[in-house]
């Protein structure tokens, strides 16, 4: 759906913005590694930006070409999707996840001219799905045989003189294909306008308030539709100052220097935050200084001083439902998290709870602007707005069925609208099963409980065809560690039958697990179990454990550890 947005609000607009009016405002901060940060004044971001442009441009592919990027998020990923747009191409971002197949898949279908290959874990993974020939482009930070055997960004811009004046693109214009993290099957390049992004945050701004003074972190993909609107496009906008993480293993330390404003995080990663304070002061314990109004203060303040979130304003999470007692949860800290609603397909401006307003259990009201509605034949959540996407790259059939006739996106999600008008997500359309009683059950808010134990980072509810459901557990790492400690594995035993046996008492009879599962698999992005934002692929857990799965119904254990 093209969008009327207004010329000063696209992407590259903003860019020419700061650049004019605070040019040595720091934009970004890059962890070099050892400690050192690398800030980028706009000015800095903008010259670099305008020299990359002009390098790419010299390439003389046809504007409109695709330029692929796959990294990490760093300085160099924000300003390569700046110079891809001013050089008048189309930018392509991969995860710096995927498999070597997947990677190739996507560059080939794209048909992407070039790829900036930047900071990487997995690179010799990856490698053997770039196309013999493909041109790569290095950052400061990439791979070491990537830096060798490749253009490199500093040694561009050195060389290369910055495009002049003020190059814009219409908003009507494609500036990104967007693929899909893949939960049902290959990915698909979701096609957005310049003017789709500025709608989408016009939009989102007005029920989140940002400004120049707000902190982020970037550290979730940058592929990502919610990254790429939330931390690229608000800073944009607002001309707020951006941090990035260096690892995984400088997580905390990248929380306490950059102590931000706003941030976002997928449940799976709140629910690790949650862990991480559990195994530090037990909930019982936790909730006794909670409950004493003299030091629920200092408590509360010193965990979210430890976490890095004392001076966050506004948090909020999405990608996934989030479970009601993980928001509670959160809530007596003092810190409430917003629950977010959307789509690749509609740039995730859909629904939000909004700031101040209990509404936990919903996603909140639609944004302005955003119309929804509940299918009468299967509950399905159906929304339009003008931050649709133009449809699927080079795929108008997958395009007509993800519409309705009357151009509605279908979202697959099932759900029910309150009468306060708050959106209530209750699983996938797809995801519903019918055990062999014949009973229909929705597997997404049994996992939301599920998931709550301490020891228990992902899960997922299965069972069709079979007499009652059964729960599949991972443990986190640090659990999977004690297990050699057989007192330990009989307590967490013990511990995880209890979980099943309090959740069972809150079900209807035919949703009551049968037993809890624990795989001794480790559900990775590499092992493709899933998705590089933490979703769990469910027909990968069909493939690999379904045919378990009337023998562990059978056994008449509560918990059975699975390849033990």
């Amino acid at each position: 759906m093209a969008t009327q947005s207004s010329p000063d609000l696209l992407a590259l607009q903003r860019l020419y913005h700061w650049e004019t009016t605070t040019p040595e405002r720091v934009a970004l901060s890059q962890p070099m590694g050892s400690g050192v940060l690398q800030d980028f004044t706009w000015a800095q971001v903008a010259d670099q930006v305008r020299r990359m442009a002009a390098y790419l441009q010299a390439q003389g592919w046809e504007p409109g070409s695709k330029v692929a990027i796959l990294s990490k998020n760093c300085a160099w990923w924000m300003m390569s999707d700046l110079a891809i747009w001013m050089a008048g191409y189309v930018s392509v971002p991969l995860y710096p996840t995927l498999s070597a197949d997947t990677v190739r898949q996507i560059l080939t279908h794209s048909e992407a001219k070039a790829v900036f290959v930047g900071k990487l874990d997995g690179w010799q993974g990856m490698k053997p799905g770039i196309p013999a020939g493909m041109p790569c482009l290095g950052y400061p930070l990439s791979p070491a045989d990537v830096v060798a055997e490749h253009p490199g960004w500093d040694a561009i811009c050195a060389r290369t003189q910055p495009l002049a004046g003020h190059p814009v693109r219409a908003a009507d214009e494609l500036a990104t294909l967007i693929y899909t993290s893949g939960t049902t099957g290959m990915p698909k390049g979701v096609m957005h306008t310049f003017g789709n992004f500025a709608w989408a945050f016009a939009t989102a701004i007005k029920r989140v308030p940002m400004d120049g003074n707000d902190r982020m972190l970037s550290y979730l993909p940058l592929a990502h539709v919610v990254e790429r609107v939330l931390v690229e496009h608000g800073w944009l906008r607002t001309g707020m100052h951006i941090f990035f993480a260096e690892s995984l293993d400088t997580f905390a330390a990248d929380m306490q220097r950059t102590r931000p404003t706003i941030f976002f995080s997928v449940p799976r990663l709140w629910v690790k935050f949650q862990h991480g304070v559990h195994h530090k002061m037990p909930q019982s314990k936790l909730g006794l200084l909670l409950s004493i109004p003299i030091v629920r203060g200092l408590v509360r303040k010193k965990i979210l001083g430890a976490l890095g979130l004392d001076q966050c304003r506004m948090a909020a999470g999405g990608a996934a439902p989030m479970p009601l007692p993980l928001l509670q949860w959160y809530s007596t800290l003092g810190l409430n998290i917003n629950e977010g609603y959307g789509m690749t397909e509609n740039l995730a401006v859909s629904h939000l709870t909004e700031p101040g307003q209990n509404q936990q259990g919903s996603v909140g009201p639609a944004y302005e602007g955003v119309q929804v509605r509940i299918a009468s034949d299967n509950a399905e959540i159906q929304m339009r707005s003008q931050a649709l996407m133009l449809g699927y790259y080079k795929d108008p059939e997958q395009t007509r069925t993800a519409m309705t006739a009357d151009g509605w996106l279908r979202t697959g999600d099932k759900g029910h609208i309150d009468d306060h008008g708050w959106l209530h997500v209750t699983g996938r359309v797809k995801d519903l099963f019918k055990t062999g009683k014949g009973k229909y059950v929705a597997p997404a808010p049994i996992e939301d409980k599920l998931v709550m134990h301490d020891d228990v980072e992902a899960c997922v509810v299965a069972g069709a065809n079979l007499g009652q459901p059964l729960g599949i557990v991972m443990l986190s790492p640090d659990s999977v560690s004690t297990l050699q400690d057989p007192a330990a594995k009989a307590h967490l035993e013990a511990s995880l039958a209890r979980h099943l046996k309090d959740i069972n008492a809150t079900l209807d009879p035919h949703e009551r697990m049968q037993c809890l599962v624990v795989s001794a698999t480790v559900w990775s992005v590499d092992n493709d179990i899933i998705t590089p934002t933490f979703k769990v692929k469910r027909n990968r857990i069909e493939e690999l454990y379904g045919s378990h799965y009337e023998a562990w119904e059978a056994s008449g254990k509560a918990v059975i550890w699975a390849n033990a």
